[in-house]
């Protein structure tokens, strides 16, 4: 029998793709907008960080597309074109949220370049968002029915590889 291989996720920077692998096979590519800024791992930056990281936590199970999120607890809210317009400068996280924790100890774990307290993390968007091009404070953004289809793919661990 041969070894079961996990799912992993690879983002593109570059391309602004997130990948769903499996082993060197493509199952899924998305969308993305990652950081404005660019890349960069130091705290305060609003850099999207590279390198070897895992998902450490996955919330917004069941949530409705849409589910707007503060401190990583759903507000009651349900994003919608009204409300967006009315909080254009609001960092909407959206739907589901996949909490990334850096994997290489003083690259994006620990100190001031530490993923997991920069609070980076895999999330929807309002629609009026633009994906596909660098937009974000850092973290990684995507459609909703995107952001729920990948969440539904992976578990707590899988590893998420961040590249230019």
């Amino acid at each position: 029998m041969g070894q079961e291989t996990k799912p992993s996720i690879r983002i593109h920077l570059t391309r602004q793709r997130l990948e769903l692998r499996e082993g060197d096979a493509v199952l899924r590519s998305y969308a993305v907008s990652t950081a404005k800024n660019g890349a960069g791992e130091k705290d305060g930056s609003e850099c999207t960080p590279r390198g070897s990281h895992s998902i450490e936590a996955k919330i917004g199970a069941g949530a409705p597309s849409g589910s707007v999120f503060v401190g990583r607890e759903p507000s009651g809210e349900i994003c919608r074109p009204a409300l967006f317009a009315a909080h254009p400068e609001r960092d909407w996280i959206l739907t589901r949220i996949l909490w990334l924790g850096g994997l290489q100890p003083g690259f994006n774990q620990g100190g001031d370049v530490d993923s997991r307290l920069r609070t980076i993390y895999i999330h929807g968007c309002p629609e009026a968002v633009e994906v596909g091009v660098p937009g974000s404070h850092g973290c990684v953004r995507m459609q909703n029915d995107d952001v729920i289809d990948l969440f539904d793919r992976v578990e707590v661990g899988t590893r998420v590889e961040i590249d230019e």
